[in-house]
């Protein structure tokens, strides 16, 4: 049997929401987090050492991001970091983690430029680049041919935006419209019926889940009951409560479903169950998922922080509930042939799609 770990600990940095609009990620995070920790400490850690993370608020602004990467940079224990939430938030430190050769392992930043910050900067995440593709796939197999966007309006959503524009059309679709919205607006009824106006067959959203599901419930009060197809970025059990009835019927492509039967994944959601009293979602599925290959790279490889970095891009097929087995691809520093599963919220649970297409409300 493994021996517990004992002695100096291996020191994970994460930067991430703790508080502000997007705390709740980070609250999902933490129990991810923890429950790897478990799991890895109770195997004998890292080379005998425990593994233990930091956790530094940045509200996922730019600004706090910047200001913990310094500190990370220069306390000796951080050996790799993580985070943070946002994309953009991420890539404004991106270049103090690259010029000191610090690891910013980015497990939830999909935008397709953040892995281009250097060869210290790695992701697990889907890139924007593959998932609006497969967003687009959705929309195409449900036989829906005209899509009003309703958009984040950040870097983040605007670049997913425009992949998703293309992506539809490439697959003989048309995107009638598009409309921006800030995350901390309340009403949206000037964009919806701006959308609604455009006279579409289906609603796309790009949204986190505060907004996504306050959008819904506008969408659905405002009478339209087209299909509503979101990117997975809305996967939470917050988007139900928030969104009540409103949200049966959205359909979105995600990473990671705990329904998955694969033995991996049904092992990870018991454990979850049984520590937290509810099912995982898909940030608490990324984050178990970082820790649990990070460790693997520093049994590998080393605990230094080059050596993780080298160590990144030579691990092999480590057991992912997400992927089921992660490779990195050297090149992009993303994890390579990422797939996703299609689920609907259906009598305000999340389901597996069963293939059917959607009906008007």
């Amino acid at each position: 049997m493994a021996q517990t770990a004992s002695g100096e600990p291996v020191t994970i940095g994460v930067s991430g929401p703790l508080t502000g609009q997007n705390a709740q990620y980070g609250a999902q995070w933490k129990k991810g987090f923890d429950l790897a920790l478990e799991e890895v400490n109770s195997k004998g850690g890292v080379k005998g050492r425990p593994l233990q993370y930091v956790f530094e608020d940045s509200q996922s602004d730019p600004r706090q991001t910047v200001t913990i990467a310094r500190k990370y940079v220069a306390d000796e224990r951080i050996v790799v970091e993580v985070g943070d939430f946002s994309s953009a938030a991420s890539m404004a430190a991106s270049p103090i983690y690259q010029a000191a050769g610090l690891v910013q392992f980015g497990f939830s930043n999909s935008h397709p430029d953040f892995t281009k910050g250097g060869d210290y900067v790695w992701s697990n995440a889907v890139n924007q680049k593959d998932e609006m593709p497969l967003l687009a796939d959705f929309v195409r197999d449900l036989g829906l041919k005209k899509v009003a966007i309703l958009h984040l309006n950040n870097d983040w959503g605007r670049t997913a935006k425009d992949l998703l524009v293309e992506a539809v059309k490439q697959r003989g679709g048309e995107v009638v419209g598009s409309e921006g919205y800030l995350a901390d607006e309340k009403d949206f009824r000037s964009a919806i019926v701006r959308a609604r106006g455009a006279n579409p067959d289906s609603i796309a959203l790009i949204a986190y889940y505060p907004d996504g599901a306050q959008l819904t419930r506008q969408i659905r009060q405002a009478g339209i009951t087209q299909p509503i197809i979101a990117g997975g970025s809305i996967y939470s059990p917050k988007f139900l409560e928030l969104g009540g009835d409103s949200v049966n019927g959205v359909l979105t492509t995600v990473p990671f479903f705990p329904e998955d039967p694969r033995p991996l994944v049904q092992t990870f959601t018991k454990s979850f169950v049984a520590k937290f009293g509810g099912e995982p979602d898909a940030y608490n599925a990324r984050a178990y998922d970082t820790f649990i290959l990070l460790a693997s790279v520093m049994r590998q490889f080393g605990i230094d922080r080059k050596a993780i970095k080298e160590g990144l891009g030579k691990i092999k097929e480590v057991p992912s509930v997400v992927y089921g087995k992660a490779t990195f691809d050297v090149t992009t520093r993303r994890v390579a042939d990422p797939f996703v599963s299609r689920i609907e919220v259906k009598n305000g649970k999340w389901a597996a799609y069963e293939g059917a297409k959607p009906t008007m409300r």
